[in-house]
């Protein structure tokens, strides 16, 4: 059938193989509703390339995908090492050895390859870090990675929506989406038919398969879905045929003949009816259903009572050819209701997926496992709860993580392993404390360390010694932290637990900020530590770390390495939690830096996220509360009352003295000096003999809203110099850290007229409409005249948002300037330069300088 309306993407797909073959790798995302012409637009760009060599791989949905399934289909066709290595591939095979043996592959000289994999909304982690890995690495090469996806079916949950979001600001990736066909389009491809084309518009909906589907079978003979258009076709044929095809359809969207015709004991020319009827089609030396909701279509007609013998059929067949696809056999198994084979593989299966860093599908498989883990010792099923909490964790579903941590502790109780249970006592610990229930994680420390301490030394003894030091420093017990941290890091070096290890000099880091101590080296150590033995997610926590203290300590330029090797360390190893909470992190440096835009967009991606605990929301739920309230706009308050709440079961003085502050500032800016007043005091309060830094904000919010006593202790430089009446300085010491909204709330407060045009110039470029709106008043009361209003007509008229200081900052870009020489010629500090080139690229969805000038 000719493709309509197609000529646009298929000249996207062109532009970007010609850009491919110049040695500018593409990775082009192609999206599109379920049926609406995605594989039929690949196929017809592949089959015209010429001098090309075409890899296919697809994601299967029907059961939990076998890791990289797509991808090792894609190596067996590219032969040599890659083959040999994807025969052999499980456990003990690295993921990354296949691939670094893909991308070796695939930029080896020889023209332009092209790689096709379909279906990606089915893929595992695995796969989609094989796709980052891949797409951070082509941009050099003459290889165009085509992925299609269904943006139909993309809910916000992990993993998928997050690895979009990641693979879009890629320099190599391009985006194609197709829309359904227009009515003008169906009633070309339906002349002739002899069906009304206004009709078939209207049952169709222009969705391309549906609209082939009713033109094959006829509207008078279907009901309005493609469902109903593939089931009158299969009523055609025999019993025999019929019982083929439901096999087939309970094998996947990939059949191999050699399975089907095994299972249903049927010889070719079976098969071969179903193909040349068109319900099946070859696809090299496998069959493919000619698309997934004919698959589906068939499948539902399956009488349930009979599904379970076919699935024994398929399970005993894979097992006879020797299969070792676990995730394949323990669905065939399941769906069988054959027990201990489902025990069995979903649990080799679990393992498997965790050792290759794919934690959802892990966890899925571990789930299974339990559902059939009937009458095993104790001792076996908390084992397995543990397995399945470990696995939760890593990927942010800590709920569900706690009730499984919860069931091994009740389990291990009842098998006497005092042992086992004060380590998962430890772990209950952190879990609650996620879920912001901060009580409850000191009592699970504290019982821990209780029911260790009698059993002498041990790891798991170390581990909860760090428990309760990472439980006194939330207390902002400094001295206490360290002391018992070092004394949980000899014990744990002492029996080569270096993951404890690491994490009690992790503790001893945020107890040397409290002390005022060299903190970096503890980190580095940690972190060096867990990665030279391979230690993923102990590293991924290290890194979560050097880039939030230095937030913590205002020192973002140095942050920004660590943000960016530590999102690339997550990515690549799919630990969740420890991404979602770098992100979060960044949303506060980025309102702090004056990037509002990208603030808020980090924000709504991350909080989008179904699964993630809430200690991660916090964070992006107080950034985009504070910047909707500064810019005047509706629901802040849920935000900030969440964020509140969450800070307040943490206990934790890092989390509830910045909650406490953004409300105060919300009713500070709606005029409510005695509500801003309390919630100021409150956070005095729990920043009492905590971090300068905190201590200091707490301090000027208190003065700024009333005139109660400032709490005692060392602040910070910028607001020592503001409650000392040094508003010149404060400012300036704001403004050299890149901070602008904090160097205009001083300047706000000097009662000055050339400061407080200053101030309201950044709330002005900032979008702070509500903060703005003060300026004006306070200059209004002191009787100044001239005051500007509204956002800079010049801001506004910039088609990318961009600030008159951007703009200059953009023209110096574009003159080939560097920092420094931009901080000298706008005689502003070099941090503050560097900020601000930031912001143009992020604003411009640029990387680079040279991408920047190009642009302008």
């Amino acid at each position: 059938m000719a493709l309509l309306e197609r000529e646009e993407p298929l000249a996207s797909l062109a532009a970007c193989g010609d850009e491919a073959r110049l040695g500018q790798g593409r990775l082009v995302l192609v999206a599109g509703e379920a049926g609406v012409g995605k594989s039929a637009l690949v196929e017809r760009f592949t089959a015209g390339l010429t001098g090309t060599r075409c890899y296919l791989g697809a994601c299967d949905g029907l059961f939990t995908p076998r890791p990289l399934g797509a991808f090792l289909d894609i190596a067996g066709q590219l032969g040599g090492e890659p083959a040999e290595l994807a025969g052999r591939f499980d456990a003990s095979a690295a993921r990354e050895e296949l691939f670094a043996l893909l991308l070796g592959e695939l930029g080896a000289p020889g023209g332009l390859r092209a790689v096709v994999v379909e279906d990606i909304h089915w893929a595992d982690e695995a796969t989609l870090d094989l796709l980052r890995f891949l797409a951070r690495r082509i941009g050099s090469l003459p290889v165009l990675l085509v992925a299609t996806y269904r943006d139909d079916e993309l809910t916000a949950s992990y993993p998928l929506r997050t690895a979009l979001g990641d693979l879009a600001v890629q320099r190599c990736t391009r985006r194609v989406d197709l829309a359904p066909l227009s009515a003008a389009a169906v009633a070309a491809l339906s002349a002739g038919s002899g069906l009304d084309a206004a009709e078939l518009y209207r049952v169709t909906g222009g969705n391309a398969f549906y609209v082939t589907e009713t033109l094959r079978t006829g509207l008078d003979q279907v009901p309005r879905s493609a469902v109903d258009a593939v089931l009158a076709r299969v009523a055609g044929l025999g019993p025999g045929a019929r019982d083929v095809l439901h096999a087939a359809a309970l094998i996947g969207s990939v059949v191999e003949p050699w399975l089907l015709e095994q299972a249903a004991d049927c010889p070719p020319s079976t098969v071969d009816e179903l193909v040349d009827r068109g319900l099946l089609t070859a696809d090299g030396a496998v069959l493919r259903f000619r698309h997934e909701i004919a698959r589906r279509a068939v499948a539902q007609e399956i009488p349930a009572h009979r599904q379970p013998a076919i699935h024994a059929r398929l399970l005993a067949a894979l097992l006879a050819a020797g299969s070792t696809d676990h995730a394949r056999l323990a669905f065939h198994a399941e769906a069988a209701g054959d027990d201990p084979a489902t025990l069995e593989h979903a649990t080799l299966a679990g393992r498997h997926a965790a050792e290759l860093g794919s934690h959802q599908e892990a966890a899925a498989q571990f789930e299974r496992a339990l559902r059939v883990a009937h009458g095993e010792p104790s001792a076996v099923l908390a084992d397995r709860y543990y397995a399945l909490a470990s696995e939760l964790s890593v990927i942010d579903s800590w709920d569900a993580a706690a009730a499984a941590y919860e069931r091994a502790l009740s389990l291990w109780r009842a098998a006497g392993d005092p042992l086992r249970e004060g380590d998962v006592l430890c772990r209950l610990s952190s879990t609650f404390w996620r879920l912001c229930r901060g009580r409850e994680a000191s009592n699970a420390s504290e019982a821990a360390v209780r029911v260790l301490e009698p059993l002498g030394p041990s790891a798991e003894l170390a581990r909860a010694y760090a428990s309760v030091a990472a439980d006194l420093a939330r207390q902002a017990r400094f001295a206490e932290t360290m002391a018992l941290a070092r004394r949980a890091e000899t014990l744990a070096a002492s029996l080569g637990a270096f993951g404890v290890q690491a994490n009690t000099l992790n503790l001893q880091a945020w107890a040397g900020v409290g002390l005022g101590e060299d903190w970096e080296p503890p980190l580095h150590q940690a972190l060096d530590i867990t990665l030279s033995h391979g230690m993923a997610y102990e590293a991924g926590h290290i890194y979560t770390n050097l880039h939030e203290i230095n937030c913590a300590e205002h020192r973002y330029a140095a942050s920004e390495p660590h943000y960016l090797a530590g999102v690339a360390h997550c990515e690549e190893h799919d630990l969740g939690v420890y991404l979602t909470c770098l992100h979060g992190v960044r949303t506060s440096t980025l309102d702090r830096l004056g990037r509002w835009d990208e603030a808020v967009a980090l924000a709504k991606v991350g909080l989008a996220m179904t699964v993630s605990s809430p200690v991660n929301r916090m964070i992006p739920q107080g950034t985009l509360g504070r910047i909707l309230t500064r810019r005047g706009a509706a629901g802040a308050w849920p935000y900030l009352d969440q964020a509140m709440a969450a800070a307040d079961g943490t206990g934790d003085p890092e989390y509830v003295v910045p909650m406490r502050l953004s409300r105060a500032e919300a009713h500070w800016l709606a005029g409510d000096l005695a509500a801003a007043h309390r919630d100021a005091v409150l956070a005095g309060l729990a920043a009492d003999g905590t971090y300068p830094w905190l201590r200091g904000e707490a301090a000027v919010w208190i003065r700024r809203t009333g005139r109660s006593p400032i709490p005692a202790g060392e602040i910070a430089a910028p607001y020592r110099m503001e409650l000392d009446g040094d508003w010149r300085g404060a400012a300036k010491a704001h403004d050299d850290l890149g901070c602008p909204y904090d160097a205009a709330l001083v300047l706000l407060s000097s009662g000055e007229e050339e400061a407080l045009r200053q101030a309201l110039d950044v709330c002005q470029d900032l979008g702070a409409v509500a903060t703005a709106r003060l300026v004006r008043r306070t200059m209004r009361r002191l009787g100044i005249r001239s005051i500007p209003v509204g956002q800079r007509a010049a801001t506004r008229r910039d088609p990318a948002g961009l600030t008159r200081r951007e703009r200059e900052v953009l023209a110096l870009i574009c003159a080939g300037r560097t920092d420094a020489e931009i901080a000298a010629e706008l005689f502003i500090s070099a941090k503050t330069a560097s900020h601000h080139v930031s912001a143009v690229l992020g604003k411009l969805g640029v990387s680079n300088r040279r991408a920047a000038a190009d642009q302008a």
